[in-house]
């Protein structure tokens, strides 16, 4: 069995694909007017917004989640969806330097998957995952007819050799996204194309240094909830049963780390209730420091109104500045939260009781090597683009 593979993809009929597509509902969540704003534009259209979680809205519980499965239910029974049979999806999505980045979007099998510490399989984790992620959004997938990804998957193909050599046959969508989302286009590939792909994929994935043939990109935390979910049920089902059940078999897009439109920016944090003077002390007190940065240090920039400073780590506890930083934060139990973009840490941190740090840009070209060496990279560590950048929730998949 093949560890990428096609699948029946639902996409939406007649219905306005700019109100019916959203962006990832990890995006925003200390923005929450963001959402609000998606709510009106998209008024009373079908649209995966209704179908998703935004995190911004975690406080609302189970009522949310029933009302989410309900219109799961509801858009199945109302035949909005029309299926591509044994299929993938060639997709080209417009980012915000005018390039284009390319996808395919297919199943992979979670028995593939393993995002424990450590772990030598075939899809690997990138980051950290926070265990405590994991209940509430088993939660929400548990009871779900349908599933929705925007877990991003990369492979290590340096010459090209993949998405290289795709032909755009079969339109299947071409529209602006919402709320600045830029635009994307996607094209059907089914039958021996579909296959000769795979094959390629295959090949590809046989050869991958340390067996890391996809490394997660983007949603780390979607695809453990996917494996829980899929490790819970597969304890019901006969061996039979669990080799064809569709639950196994996760929808994702797969993209190459060296297209050059991939971008990959760094995830900076902001710690709220708290001021600078006191944040410095205690990262002084929890870390050796010096004034000016000297070889083997690592600089902290942080900024709380119209406050600028910066911190030089003499003794890290990571390779890499993130990772340092991290530790420390948990270390001091604050209550913080991950952001995407230096103006949006400068927003938040607006204030004396609050403050950003904001942190260097990862190397994409680093990623793999450091996942084979030294395990998944501290938690929330890079970002593939800006927030707007996101990958968007357009096809689903059904899980039961």
């Amino acid at each position: 069995m093949s560890i990428f593979n096609k699948a029946d993809i639902l996409l939406p009929e007649c219905v306005d694909m700019e109100k019916w597509s959203v962006v990832a509902c990890d995006q925003y969540t200390a923005q929450p007017e963001y959402w609000k704003d998606a709510e009106k534009f998209v008024g009373d259209s079908p649209s995966t917004l209704n179908i998703v979680y935004p995190e911004a809205f975690l406080s609302e519980g189970d009522a949310r989640i029933e009302k989410i499965n309900n219109t799961m239910k509801e858009y199945v029974e109302k035949n909005i969806f029309a299926t591509l049979k044994d299929s993938l999806i060639y997709v080209e999505r417009t980012m915000n330097s005018g390039k284009i980045r390319r996808g395919i979007v297919g199943t992979i099998d979670l028995e593939e998957y393993d995002f424990s510490k450590g772990s030598k399989s075939a899809i690997r984790a990138t980051e950290g995952t926070i265990l405590e992620r994991i209940p509430p959004r088993v939660k929400i997938r548990e009871k779900a007819p349908l599933e929705l990804p925007h877990a991003i998957l990369l492979i290590n193909d340096e010459k090209d050799s993949i998405f290289g050599g795709i032909e755009k046959k079969k339109p299947l969508y071409d529209f602006d996204l919402m709320s600045g989302g830029n635009h994307i286009a996607g094209w059907h590939i089914s039958g021996s194309d579909a296959d000769n792909l795979i094959e390629k994929l295959d090949k590809f994935a046989t050869t991958a240094p340390d067996n890391l043939a996809f490394a997660v990109g983007d949603g780390n935390h979607s695809l453990a909830t996917a494996k829980t979910c899929w490790e819970n049920l597969k304890k019901t089902l006969t061996e039979d049963e669990q080799k064809t059940h569709p639950a196994r078999f996760c929808l994702v897009e797969v993209e190459n780390i060296h297209d050059k439109a991939l971008e990959f920016e760094p995830i900076h944090r902001v710690v709220f209730g708290k001021g600078l003077d006191e944040v410095k002390s205690a990262l002084c007190k929890y870390y050796e420091t010096s004034e000016s940065f000297a070889e083997g240090t690592q600089e902290i920039f942080l900024v709380s109104g119209e406050r600028t400073e910066s911190i030089f780590v003499t003794n890290p506890s990571s390779n890499l500045t993130v990772g340092t930083l991290q530790n420390f934060l948990d270390h001091e139990g604050y209550e913080l939260d991950y952001i995407h973009g230096d103006d949006v840490v400068r927003s938040l941190s607006d204030k004396e009781d609050a403050v950003g740090f904001i942190l260097p840009c990862p190397q994409k070209s680093e990623l793999f090597e450091t996942v084979i060496l030294d395990g998944a990279l501290p938690r929330k560590t890079f970002s593939m683009g800006e927030a707007n950048e996101k990958r968007f929730y357009l096809e689903a998949k059904k899980i039961v």
